[in-house]
């Protein structure tokens, strides 16, 4: 691990693009409407806009990060935020939905570049036992991006149009480079063997197991085209994977994917919390914007404004937490602050009544926001503390992989889900009754179906917040951090021992 004089400057710059490229995955959501009328597209096709977006984003990230690990995050960094910020003005200048899907595909490719370099970054920079703070707004930063996504996409549509949406990562992809060429240090490298079949094996595994999730619902979890089933995908991408998990173990070379890593307890931890944190955040999102727009008559912006003390409290009580989770042992902060959000979202289930005074839930919005603020940080310096440097791009990519994963696993779910739930709500035939992508587009509800719709949404939310609460019992499991020892000069002991386990590993 390297010192840096001045690391805060770098961590911003850092923090700029990570926004911008978590705010592209919830962004369009309130676009699609407009853009649907404006390309002249179909349902279907304008979900493949966010769907390819998020394909491409997770398929690649186990391969970024080791490429950062080998030619330096800070050029790979800025790399991926060239081909995100030019595919960002190909989006916005797209004339139809084929085109607007293919840039799509490319900004995802830039993000997947990016994001582990920004992690890898931190953990190289900030010693172990002062990287709280530092997390905390790596991690506030991921929290804020799925609420002001919505926001900000709402006004910007209702004021400038859907292109502006994509227009506006130009100048901050600019901004944000030209800070990222000045305060980011230049890291070592670390000479690294490719593993292409590993590569091959996890890239293919991984879209194959990717896609067949996010888009069963899509095909009502049957088939696609001819043999091909959306099932029969994913239990070949799982099949894949398990081939690649094999042959990291017996590689006699070095292995895309260090299995070492998780022989270190809180590692493997993390990456099953954060799994369910992307879970859950992607998820409880759906069925309360619906309810929002659906029964109680709410645009876009208004739905998303709701979120407001949720994206505040989170924001502000980031560098708090971050100082100290630096202090106390992580799993206390990470378990009660997963605590809290289900308890938030179980709120949320109770007050999804036709009749319940709209400001009401700015309460348990407040509540996500103490959440947040408290399960970010430790989750992430939980998962890099014992990190050596030379395996940091390698442990940032897998953490990132588990967080989108569990998004996209949150997405379908909660889609399978709240179709479920109106069928049973609702009398059969009755408008509001399809999937949920539909009834967003529907614009109306009848008053006498508020109840029903209303219920079916409620009981939907239960289902983050039962896959949140058991992300709080796994952060129980944490071990205590142990003293670090000699960073910038010597190993810690921590990371000297995940060493070992890595060499004995590779």
């Amino acid at each position: 691990m390297e010192k840096v004089a001045r690391p805060w400057p770098a961590l911003w710059s850092l923090v700029i693009g990570f926004f911008m490229i978590l705010i592209d995955s919830t962004i369009v959501s309130v676009a699609n409407p407009r853009i649907m009328e404006s390309l002249d597209a179909d349902i279907n096709s304008v979900i493949w806009v966010t769907s390819a977006y998020l394909l491409a984003y997770a398929v690649p990230l186990l391969v970024t990060g080791r490429l950062g690990d080998r030619f330096g995050p800070k050029k790979l960094y800025l790399l991926g935020l060239v081909v995100f910020t030019l595919a960002s003005l190909w989006c916005g200048l797209s004339g139809d939905v084929q085109t607007l899907i293919a840039a799509r595909v490319l900004q995802g490719l830039g993000a997947a570049i990016m994001t582990p370099q920004t992690m890898a970054v931190i953990t190289r920079i900030f010693p172990p036992d002062r990287r709280g703070a530092a997390m905390s707004i790596w991690g506030a930063t991921a929290g804020m991006a799925t609420l002001v996504g919505p926001i900000l996409g709402g006004l910007l549509v209702d004021s400038l149009g859907w292109e502006w949406i994509f227009f506006i990562n130009v100048p901050v992809g600019i901004a944000g480079f030209i800070l990222a060429l000045r305060n980011v240090p230049t890291l070592s490298t670390h000479p690294h063997r490719f593993d292409i079949p590993g590569v091959v094996l996890s890239a293919v595994g991984l879209f194959l197991l990717v896609f067949g999730i996010q888009e069963g619902e899509t095909y009502n979890w049957g088939t696609i085209m001819g043999p091909v089933s959306v099932w029969g995908l994913i239990i070949a991408g799982l099949l894949v994977l398990a081939g690649f998990v094999v042959w990291q173990r017996f590689n006699k070379g070095e292995p895309l994917l260090p299995l070492g890593l998780f022989r270190d307890r809180n590692f493997s931890l993390a990456n099953l919390g954060i799994t369910m944190v992307g879970f859950t955040v992607t998820a409880f999102g759906l069925p309360l914007i619906f309810y929002y727009q659906m029964v109680r008559g709410l645009t876009p912006t208004q739905s998303a404004l709701l979120m407001v003390p949720m994206a505040l409290i989170s924001g502000g009580l980031a560098p708090v937490v971050g100082k100290i989770v630096d202090r106390v042992n992580p799993k206390y902060l990470a378990a009660a602050g997963l605590t809290l959000m289900a308890v938030a979202l179980a709120w949320n289930a109770v007050l999804m009544q036709p009749d319940t005074p709209i400001l009401m839930f700015l309460l348990p919005s407040a509540i996500l926001g103490f959440a947040n603020a408290g399960i970010w940080a430790p989750l992430s310096t939980t998962a890099t503390r014992n990190l050596p440097a030379r395996q940091a791009g390698a442990g940032s990519g897998v953490y990132n992989t588990t967080r989108q994963f569990g998004a996209v696993l949150g997405s379908a779910a909660i889609a399978v889900l709240i179709q479920a739930r109106l069928a049973a709500e609702l009398p059969a035939g009755a408008p509001g009754g399809a999937a949920g992508e539909g009834m967003a587009l529907s614009g109306t509800l009848p008053d006498a179906l508020h109840s029903g719709f209303s219920t079916a949404m409620g009981q939907s939310i239960l289902l983050p917040a039962g896959v949140i609460l058991v992300g709080a019992a796994v952060a129980l499991f944490f071990a205590k951090p142990q003293p670090v020892q000699g960073w910038g000069g010597s190993r810690s002991a921590p990371s000297a021992k995940v060493d070992a386990g890595l060499d004995s590993a590779g």
